[in-house]
């Protein structure tokens, strides 16, 4: 007779990055949570330390957030004074948005203990296995941008 668990299909690869994103996004929030932000709120202040001086659209894009609701998560930063917002010199129209000291010394602060989660995930790979995903996510994350 047939064992009815080994017909059955393995997961769909989205399903399993969904997965992954879920369970790293509820540690992340109970992570920074004493800090009173969110995990959401955490990747935007990353970005900005990688890419200071984005407009709100380039923002939301590199969080992974809708144009809708960068506007509250700016607002929500900027009231702590985690981010501010000024005028492009090259374009009179647009807010730039820039990480404050106060920021700069949050995300310092996390450093250590989200680079604990993240070797906590891959602590079952090597060091070779850990590139190779890296690599995979890039890949995956360009053929799809």
């Amino acid at each position: 007779m047939l064992d009815p668990q080994a017909t059955k299909a393995p997961p769909s690869l989205l399903y399993m990055v969904k997965q992954v994103e879920l369970v790293v996004r509820s540690h992340l929030d109970e992570l920074v949570k004493p800090s009173g932000i969110t995990a959401l709120q955490y990747t935007a202040l990353t970005v900005l330390q990688r890419h200071d001086g984005l407009s709100a659209a380039q923002l939301a894009r590199d969080s992974f957030v809708t144009a809708q609701s960068i506007a509250d998560l700016v607002r929500s930063l900027e009231s702590r004074g985690l981010v501010r917002r000024e005028r492009n010199p090259r374009n009179r129209r647009e807010l730039l948005i820039l990480l404050t000291d106060a920021g700069r010394e949050l995300l310092a602060r996390y450093e250590g203990s989200v680079r604990e989660l993240e070797e906590r995930m891959v602590r079952d790979l090597t060091a070779h296995q850990t590139e190779q995903l890296r690599q995979a996510l890039t890949k995956a994350w360009h053929a799809l941008s």
